[in-house]
């Protein structure tokens, strides 16, 4: 792959931003033409401040009309690929996307990632619920929902977990009771990521409740600003909390925004599993990319060896170890994201991606805080140093990995019923 250089003289993006190369002629170039063409339309117009800034595949702006963009050049990073359809390159260009293909789309991210420059948007809508959509959403809901998603006009958070229903999501208990043209809801979700940022949430609630469990629930989007919606930040023992506690009073919903069939939502539900468990390992594999520069770093700050071969015997062979085990874990997700350019949708198999990642990242987190020792104790005050601040409470968020997305225990079952055969 040919690498992408920034042009040294252009500080500023250009101002006839969006011309370079009409993305309809994307599909009529050659793969390697349109990654130069694509170069050089982002090294054009994405703004200075923001290379080098991303680290992970979230970081970038989630949209919404609770958190603005906190910069200018994000606002114009973000209207540049909104106007190009490259916030969803691969979505229909009737509904704001790109048009264009997977191969492609990934040829973009690349680039992206090799310039360490932020998508112009991230996030639940575009990740998980955007895809949902155009797999089981009818023509209005793709109409009303997927251009607000494309532009980060709206933010979506995910309401399936409950207080009684976790592992076990099928034993969930909000309720939906039909009324005329709505449904009536009532109950609580739980450890519901940035709900309180959030303006929709598609939830799962239980609509027949003398079925099955699997039967019965029904898929649903509820706007968060609906009476009755109330949401409660959840503390982490990190210190920051993205989760929360979302409840439900009472509340009138459309009958009309019901995703599928009235109590055939669990179809619909494992689909957007699959979307997230590969969101969740494409992101960690991005995190895991940079983990063994980064603690070959942290290594020589607390052996004072600022050069040549780590003198610790042990902390080489552990660092070494999990490099290998990361490379391999990138090699899967690079196979997954290949597989997905023919149209293969996720399924069972992104279970392994969720459980191998939690479990590196874990082993990632765990090392480091080894390896920094008592630098890594820290909690607040100056006697530390912010990045040693910063890994202390890292470590201690990584705790829940395991268990958000799906719990590594039930993971496993699902990869030994359904991806290995086993009774």
């Amino acid at each position: 792959m040919k690498r992408v250089s920034v042009p040294a003289g252009r500080l500023e993006p250009r101002s006839d931003a969006y011309p370079i190369v009409p993305t309809r002629g994307a599909l009529e170039m050659s793969l390697e033409d349109f990654r130069a063409e694509a170069a050089l339309w982002i090294v054009e117009n994405a703004p200075r401040s923001l290379y080098g800034t991303r680290s992970g595949r979230f970081d970038g702006y989630w949209g919404g009309k609770k958190q603005p963009p906190v910069s200018e050049d994000v606002a114009r990073w973000l209207a540049a690929c909104v106007e190009r359809g490259w916030t969803a390159p691969d979505w229909p260009t009737e509904l704001g996307g790109g048009g264009l293909s997977r191969q492609h789309t990934e040829i973009i991210s690349e680039i992206l990632t090799e310039l360490k420059l932020p998508p112009p948007l991230v996030g639940f809508g575009l990740a998980m619920i955007g895809p949902t959509l155009l797999d089981f959403g009818n023509d209005a809901q793709r109409a009303a929902h997927i251009p607000p998603i494309v532009r980060g006009e709206v933010r979506w958070c995910q309401g399936y977990s409950e207080p009684g229903a976790g592992s076990d999501l099928a034993s969930l208990a909000t309720r939906a009771v039909r009324d005329g043209d709505d449904f009536v809801i009532d109950g609580q979700k739980v450890w519901t990521s940035h709900a309180d940022k959030s303006d929709w949430i598609f939830a799962l609630v239980r609509t027949n409740p003398d079925a099955k469990k699997q039967s019965g629930i029904t898929f649903i989007l509820i706007d968060m600003s609906t009476h009755g919606v109330s949401t409660r930040p959840i503390e982490l023992i990190s210190g920051s909390s993205p989760f929360c506690e979302v409840f439900f009073e009472n509340v009138r919903v459309p009958a009309a925004n019901v995703v599928g069939q009235v109590d055939h939502g669990w179809t619909v539900a494992k689909a957007l599993l699959g979307y997230e468990r590969s969101m969740i390992g494409a992101a960690m594999g991005g995190q895991l990319r940079d983990a063994e520069a980064d603690l070959v770093a942290r290594a020589r700050r607390a052996l004072d060896a600022p050069s040549g071969q780590l003198p610790s015997a042990l902390t080489r062979d552990e660092i070494a170890d999990l490099a290998m085990d990361e490379a391999c874990f990138n090699v899967t997700v690079q196979r997954v994201i290949e597989g997905m350019k023919g149209g293969k949708k996720p399924g069972s198999e992104s279970s392994i991606l969720k459980v191998v990642g939690s479990a590196l990242k874990q082993r990632r987190f765990d090392l480091a805080v080894k390896i920094a020792g008592p630098e890594s104790q820290g909690w607040e005050g100056d006697a530390f140093a912010a990045d040693d601040l910063s890994l202390t409470r890292d470590w201690l968020r990584s705790r829940g990995n395991t268990i958000e997305g799906g719990t590594s225990e039930v993971q496993l079952n699902i990869i030994a019923k359904h991806v290995l055969g086993l009774p």
